[in-house]
Formats: structure tokens, sequence, C-alpha cells
């Protein structure tokens, strides 16, 4: 299904001691591997837990397939937050079975085959494994749903540079090609050839937005470079 799934319009949040989100609209269509790009501190967690409907005090307005965020939304979102919810003394069997009792969608069979190709244990103790094997293996539950989007932050984010490449490989190739993957990052030379969109973000709002071959066209640059230009200190 192509259409607009994601409309945000106005949308501000506010902390004590700053402002995370600055009035910011964004229309995203189904179909699209979207780059959310910034450096830490720019509001690309807050954003993605708005969208994910984690995060409910703002004003503006955002809804997800038509949907204001609720049970509804949730249900068509599959979110990887940028810490491990998981309680250590459960192991992989234990959340595969959780996440098949809380999600319809969720494929079993996908996840285990993922697990496996990814190095991982499904009996080892959540607590004896390290965190970037904790992040592999909330990936897997991550993208073994079929789900209308996939919103990723920071999934790289703990894992060695020879790891990544891998991981790219498993978003890829274990989403629904009709849905929306929005991935927040700053590492950009590790993902930027996955992506066919970007937002930069940049104090809460949005600086650049575009098709990324436009992009890279009109800037004569890579996304990294054109990265490093905009959030240079």
């Amino acid at each position: 299904m192509n259409g607009e799934l994601i409309d945000i319009k106005n949308l501000t949040k506010t902390y004590p001691n700053k402002t995370a989100i600055s009035n910011l609209n964004l229309k995203l269509d189904g179909g699209h591997i979207v780059g959310l790009l910034g450096p830490n501190g720019s509001g690309k967690t807050t954003l993605i837990k708005i969208i994910a409907g984690v995060i409910k005090d703002y004003s503006g307005t955002v809804t997800v397939n038509g949907m204001a965020p609720g049970p509804a939304a949730k249900a068509l979102i599959s979110y990887l937050p940028d810490t491990s919810y998981f309680s250590g003394w459960m192991c992989p069997k234990d959340m595969i079975t959780l996440f098949k009792d809380f999600y319809p969608d969720f494929d079993e069979r996908k996840c285990t085959e993922m697990l496996h190709r990814l190095g991982l244990n499904e009996t080892q103790k959540i607590k004896t494994m390290s965190k970037g094997m904790q992040e592999r293996f909330q990936l897997c539950l991550v993208m073994s749903r079929n789900a209308m989007i996939y919103v990723l932050d920071e999934p790289i984010g703990g894992v060695d540079p020879a790891a990544r490449e891998f991981i790219m490989d498993t978003i890829l190739s274990n989403y629904n090609e009709n849905a929306t993957i929005l991935m927040s990052t700053h590492l950009v030379s590790d993902v930027e050839r996955i992506f066919d969109t970007v937002l930069f973000l940049k104090e809460g709002e949005i600086v650049l937005q575009g098709d990324i071959d436009n992009i890279r066209a009109t800037e004569d640059k890579s996304i990294d470079q054109l990265f490093r230009e905009v959030f240079k200190c």
C-alpha cells in the first residue's frame, strides 16, 4: 500500500530547559526508506517517540495512516527504541513467545532464522549478552513483524563496524516493501546507501528534506559530506 502514512502538522515538544521539536511539519508516504539524520541532541529520538506513541504531551497534530496515536495506530508500527527493554533473566526464546502473543503480525520462523544468521543463541540469558548482541536481537524482533511502519532509533549505534553492513542487509531483506522505514542515525557514511529519502534535523527543525538522488545531484556530494557541512561544529 503506497500512500500517506505519517502526517505531522505544527509539532512542538518542549522540555523544561529545551525545545526538542519546533513547529515541525512532515508527510511520509508508504514504500520508502527514510534516513532521519542529525547529531546527538537534534530531536531525533523525541520525534521517533512521538510517532511511535510513546510521548503524548506535545502541541500540533500527528496522524499515522489517518489515525491519531493510540492502540490502533501503534499496531501498525514496529518500534526499535535506542535502549534495551529486556529483563536480564529472560532469553530470546522468552521474548519471541511474548512478541507472538502481543503482535498478530509477528513471524516467529523469520525471527528465529534471523537470530541464527546474526550468530545469536535463543536460550542464552539476555544479561550475559553484550550490548551489541542485545541490539541485534532487538532488531530481529522488530524486523520480524509485518508492520506498515518500522521506526528504528539508532539501530547500529552500539554495533561494531564489521557488523553494520550485515545489519543493514538484514533490515533491507526483512521488511514489507510497501511499508516505510524511518531510521535515525548519526553514522551517515555507514547507512546512506540504503536510504531513498533523507531528513536533516537540526535543533528540532527540518533543515533539509528530499529524495537522496536529487540531493546528491544538486549538491554534487555524498549525503555524508553534506551532513558534515550542515552540522559542523
